[in-house]
């Protein structure tokens, strides 16, 4: 899980991380902090996300070490200039859909755009689908290629987002 607050202050980040922590114990939940790779390990967090005018995944690695978690954005259109052989451990990819979750002016890729960048990639990186992901289309999306989908609007602007968890369940497994 990837714990995202880009205007928060240290403290709020600090605060909201360690009640995430305490309900997700390491042994059940990776979590993963935006931007912020000073506080990873104050936070006890897994690892880091970083893109454009964060660290960069090279600085994240040197920082946190081999046994940290660093992903970073691969690309919407087109994979990143020698994005791949940056030393991350996954590669967020999208929009695949049209999302209010996460300020972006790019178009959407969809589904065949996903195809098309897991294509590019070879079978080896792990790619996580962002932006506009839904039930509806997280299965497709799979198929497509990416290996992980990552899900926030679709979950939690709804009434009870536990229950709508459950339908991803069953439908996803």
């Amino acid at each position: 899980m990837e714990y995202r607050n880009k205007a928060g202050s240290d403290g709020q980040i600090l605060a909201d991380s360690a009640v995430l922590r305490e309900a997700m114990p390491v042994q059940q939940v990776k979590l993963i902090l935006d931007d912020r790779v000073d506080l990873v390990d104050l936070v006890r967090f897994d690892g880091v996300h970083v893109d454009g005018g964060d660290a960069s995944p090279a600085q994240a690695r040197h920082i946190l070490g081999s046994k940290r978690i660093v992903g970073t954005f691969g690309g919407g259109e087109a994979l990143a200039p020698g994005i791949l052989s940056a030393p991350a451990d996954y590669f967020s990819i999208g929009p695949i859909g049209t999302t209010r979750t996460k300020q972006t002016t790019k178009a959407p890729i969809g589904v065949e755009g996903v195809r098309r960048l897991r294509a590019e990639a070879g079978n080896g990186p792990v790619l996580v689908a962002v932006g506009g992901i839904t039930l509806a289309n997280a299965a497709a999306v799979l198929q497509a290629g990416a290996s992980v989908v990552a899900v926030a609007g679709a979950l939690f602007r709804n009434a009870d987002p536990a229950e709508e968890f459950g339908r991803w369940v069953a439908e996803l497994g």
